[in-house]
């Protein structure tokens, strides 16, 4: 496809600095954004360049669609929440005390240089039925235990995170890494990902406000 030199320029703008809007290229080539309706719709049609609704202009050359790449590029430890802990000694009763009033829907047991498992509300949920008292009941039997616990790395991609939590059907996952302390091997606990923290980047790309 042979372009012409104000093509070959606008090409070149959205390649280094897309996603951008038409306003943006415009006002780099000093030029009113009727002036480039002509030039975009030839690499538009070539498919040199593709559009994406409040995002812009983007390269097609890239390969990706730049949603996808921005939701790549930020892992676990970028978009973490803090985790809410409880004692490996507590009971059932005291951890849905503590996501009550906290408003969460995951604790982690233990210490976060030695996690222990992970408690959600469907597991409390589960352990109130058919008993009176769940303060009789100790967390170690409510919790799902390290050793099959689900996790998150720090440096891993939120794709692959949102993917885990659809196959195993969890709210939440523990960031972290295992680490190996003479004969013992613990979880060292850094942070919480939830769906919340999922759906809070979703509406920052929504809104053009992550950069």
């Amino acid at each position: 496809m042979q372009l012409t030199g104000r093509q070959q320029e606008i090409t070149r703008i959205v390649r280094e600095n897309g996603p951008i809007t038409g306003e943006m290229i415009a006002q780099r080539l000093h030029v009113t954004r009727s002036a480039l309706r002509g030039d975009l719709a030839v690499l538009l049609s070539g498919e040199v360049i593709a559009a994406r609704r409040r995002l812009g202009y983007y390269y097609l050359g890239g390969g990706e669609d730049p949603a996808a790449a921005e939701i790549r590029s930020c892992t676990a430890e970028d978009c973490m929440s803090r985790p809410i802990l409880v004692g490996a000694e507590s009971n059932a009763y005291d951890a849905a005390v503590l996501l009550f009033t906290e408003d969460i829907g995951t604790l982690f047991v233990g210490k976060k240089d030695d996690i222990q498992g992970v408690v959600s509300r469907k597991d409390l949920l589960k352990a109130a039925m058919g008993r009176d008292d769940l303060a009789k009941v100790p967390i170690s039997m409510v919790m799902t235990s390290r050793s099959k616990m689900i996790y998150a790395e720090p440096k891993e991609d939120l794709v692959s995170i949102a993917q885990k939590m659809m196959d195993y059907e969890v709210d939440c996952l523990p960031v972290g890494t295992f680490k190996n302390v003479g004969n013992d091997r613990k979880f060292v606990l850094i942070g919480r990902v939830s769906k919340t923290n999922i759906t809070r980047l979703f509406l920052e790309l929504g809104k053009g406000g992550r950069k």
